[in-house]
Order: structure tokens, then C-alpha cells, then sequence
């Protein structure tokens, strides 16, 4: 009962503390207007503090996994301290920036704090939990790890309305007055889960004398080619996501349920935050996890493919089984974005052992960084370039360009189809696997 216990105090709950404050960052979209118009710049100039701040996390877990690796209590710290003076530090330059309209210097004190300075929070943070949790969950790794990720993807469904109803009720100021609050809200949460947090007392960390050689010498005790495999595809489904999710509410616009974009949105990040407790918990009972991964991109190329074919986002404006169709591949889309995340750690477990898998999970984050400064931009490149924006039936004020957001689709469907290849072929199966299929022949013979 006791050890029971601990799984949950000084695992589970400790990473839904962090996960669930870090994954707030994904709400930037429900402000980021409201920065945009306080501090007198485009909308287009502050999105960048959000590319910034997945970047950074993506980096700051490649390059600090060791950090992790040696002592979560001084990642978690650390990963505490960053998260909330980031946040606060954005709320300051806001303010600053409602003083002084379009001062340069209001804009890049936020990237600096929400970009940098928060996105080493969210990379530190986002680790920190994952391998203790494998540890304490040996028997359910993914159900675990796709708990604790499922609360970085559920983050933005319980904050979001939150959020909404602070902008509305602070008055003026409320936007920058939020981000204070919301720092020392955050802070009070993850420093308690940096107060429980702790590895099982039974477990030694492998003794190594230079851990970068530690990791490349297990890195290479599979073909380089099989870890080059899952940072493409981890990479390929983080960009598609992020491509489509990009344009998620001017796509929901297109197919007439303008007034129905919040409550699709929190449908969404619910199915997000599900597809990384699901998917993960599913891969669970599959001798081979890297099957999760070539189900997640069949889904996504057959709803995408039906998308295209039947031309949905274009004709679903007053079709019902078109906007069925559309919302579903929002949903699938999703789904399968959150589950590429929550089985990340538990594959790179299962080919290379937990010595060194905070590093070697870090280092695969990376994906994540570039994916965040090319998903979006693809997307709005292609709606930039190709089709006419026009006004949105009912809402004339409001401009849409459904024959660019179809042609995103060709994009996607076009490297769900390269991920899946790179999951089919370069990927070695796991020695679970092979030992099962071993154990088959051996049975059959």
C-alpha cells in the first residue's frame, strides 16, 4: 500500500503539477491579440514569442537532458524558477509596452521572457517527471508517461476559459495584471511538485564517467539509422499537427460554426490531451510500441485523404457529413499528435534502456524545437500563396480562404505518408518484439 502510495505522491501527481502549469503555454492564442493591440505591434510580430518559447523548449531539454539526467530536483527547480519569472517577466514588458506603444523594447523583453527564459521552464519541466515516472511504473511505462503528458495537453482546455474570464474581468491592464497572477499561481504549483518529486529509493543510476559518451554508446547499440527513424517521424507528426492546428479555427469558420470555435477548440484539446493517455496507455499491451506509431499515421492519411478527396473545407459551409468529416480530422489530428509525444519516451525505453533516457529523450525534444519555427510557418505560407481570401458567409468582416486551407492537407497527407515509410523502414522492432516473435517460430517449429 505504501509503495502504492508513493507512485502517486512522488510520481504522478508531482508531474500533473508541472505538466499542467507548463502546458498553459499552448493558450498563447487565447491573448496573444490582446498583447498584439496593448503594446501597439501586428499580431504577426508577437507570434513569434510563442515559436520562440517551443523552440526553447525543445533546445533547452536537448541540451540540459543531463542536467535532468543527474538530479531532478535541481531540474524541476529550476524548471519552477524559469517558468514563472518568464511569465512574470512577459506580464512587466506588457506593461511597459502599454506605456510606450511599439516600443522595440516591450517586444523583445517578450520574447526574451516568454520565448527564452519560460522556454527553458517548459523544457526542464516537461522532462523532469517522465523517467521518474517510467521507473515507478515499470509494468504501465505508457500509461504513466501518457498521464502526466496528458496533462500538458490538457493544460489548455481547464485554462483557457480561465483565462478568457480574467481578461474580462481585470479591467484595463487585465492582460499584463493575468500574467502576474498567473506567475505566482504557477510557481505555487510547481514548486510542490518539486517538493514531491523523487526517483524510487531502490533505483541506482548507472555509474558513467563522461555521460555524453555514456549516451552515444547507447545510441549505438542499435544502427543510427533506427534513431535517426524516430526523430524524423516524431519530427513529421509534430510539424503536420502543428500545421493544421495553426489554421484550426479559421477551418472550423469555413465549415459555418463560427460561433461554435471555442467549444471545438476545448473538443480538441481534450482529444489531444485523450490521444496522450490513450495512445499511450494502447501501446502498452503491443509487444512492438512502434506500432502505435504507424496506426497514429494511418488515421491521420485516410481522415486527411477523405478531407481532400471529397473537398471538405471548401464544401462542408451547410454540407453535415462534410463538417462531420472536417471536425473529425481536427479530432483524429489531434489525437494523434498528442499520442506521438506520450510514446516518445517510453519507445526510446524500450531500445535503449533507462540509463541514460532523460538525455537521449532530450536530445529527441530537439524535433520539437525545429517542428514549432516550421509547422506554423508552413502553413501560413501555403494559405499566404495559393487560393483567394474571402469574406466568411454570415461574418463579412471576417476573411477566409478555404482553398488554401485545403492545400495544407496536401502538404500533411504528403509527410504523414514519408512518416510512415520512415516507421515501417527505418525503425528497427523493439527486442521485446523480436524476442516474441522468436518465442512464435520457436512455438510453431
Amino acid at each position: 500500500m505504501k509503495n502504492c502510495q508513493n507512485k502517486w505522491v512522488r510520481a504522478a501527481i508531482p508531474a500533473l503539477l508541472l505538466h499542467c502549469s507548463i502546458g498553459t503555454v499552448y493558450c498563447w492564442s487565447i491573448f496573444s491579440q490582446e498583447i498584439a493591440d496593448y503594446i501597439g505591434f501586428s499580431k504577426g510580430a508577437t507570434e513569434w514569442a510563442f515559436s520562440f518559447a517551443i523552440f526553447f523548449l525543445g533546445m533547452s531539454a536537448a541540451f540540459l537532458g543531463n542536467i535532468v539526467e543527474k538530479d531532478i530536483h535541481k531540474s524541476s527547480l529550476i524548471a519552477s524558477i524559469c517558468f514563472a519569472a518568464g511569465m512574470a517577466g512577459t506580464g512587466f514588458f506588457i506593461y511597459y509596452g502599454g506605456l510606450h506603444k511599439g516600443s522595440a523594447l516591450a517586444l523583445i523583453g517578450i520574447y526574451v521572457c516568454y520565448g527564452f527564459i519560460m522556454g527553458i521552464g517548459l523544457g526542464t519541466g516537461y522532462l523532469s517527471p517522465v523517467k521518474t515516472l517510467m521507473l515507478w511504473f515499470q509494468d504501465r511505462k505508457g500509461l504513466a508517461t501518457g498521464l502526466a503528458v496528458a496533462g500538458f495537453g490538457a493544460a489548455k482546455a481547464i485554462a483557457s476559459p480561465i483565462m478568457q474570464a480574467m481578461l474580462d474581468g481585470l479591467g484595463e491592464g487585465g492582460i499584463f495584471k493575468m500574467f502576474y497572477i498567473l506567475a505566482g499561481v504557477y510557481f505555487v504549483m510547481m514548486f510542490v511538485g518539486h517538493l514531491l518529486l523523487a526517483k524510487p529509493a531502490d533505483w541506482h543510476e548507472p555509474a558513467t564517467k563522461d555521460k555524453s559518451q555514456g549516451i552515444m554508446a547507447t545510441l549505438k547499440t542499435k544502427p543510427l539509422t533506427n534513431y535517426i527513424g524516430i526523430w524524423l517521424m516524431f519530427y513529421l507528426n509534430i510539424t503536420c499537427g502543428l500545421a493544421l492546428i495553426s489554421q484550426e479555427k479559421m477551418i472550423v469558420k469555413c465549415i459555418g460554426l463560427a460561433g461554435s470555435v471555442g467549444i471545438i477548440s476545448t473538443v480538441s484539446a481534450i482529444f489531444n490531451a485523450g490521444g496522450r493517455l490513450g495512445f499511450s496507455a494502447w501501446a502498452d499491451t503491443m509487444k512492438d510500441r512502434n506500432t502505435i506509431y504507424k496506426l497514429i499515421f494511418i488515421l491521420s492519411i485516410v481522415f486527411t485523404g477523405a478531407t481532400i478527396l471529397t473537398g471538405g473545407i471548401e464544401k462542408g459551409n451547410g454540407n453535415t457529413l462534410l463538417t462531420i468529416l472536417v471536425l473529425a480530422l481536427i479530432f483524429v489530428v489531434n489525437a494523434g499528435y498528442g499520442g506521438g509525444f506520450s510514446n516518445v519516451p517510453t519507445l526510446l525505453s524500450d531500445h535503449y534502456g533507462m540509463g541514460s533516457i532523460s538525455a537521449i529523450h532530450g536530445i529527441t525534444l530537439s524535433a520539437w524545437a525545429f517542428a514549432g519555427l516550421t509547422g506554423n510557418q508552413m502553413a501560413n505560407w501555403i494559405v499566404n500563396k495559393f487560393g483567394t481570401p474571402v469574406p466568411l458567409a454570415g461574418h463579412e468582416d471576417i476573411m477566409v480562404n478555404p482553398t488554401g486551407y485545403q492545400y495544407v492537407l496536401y502538404a500533411t497527407i504528403a509527410l504523414y505518408i514519408i512518416s510512415l515509410l520512415v516507421c515501417i523502414f527505418m525503425v528497427r522492432p523493439t527486442d521485446k518484439a523480436l524476442e516474441a516473435k522468436k518465442a512464435k517460430k520457436a512455438k510453431a517449429n
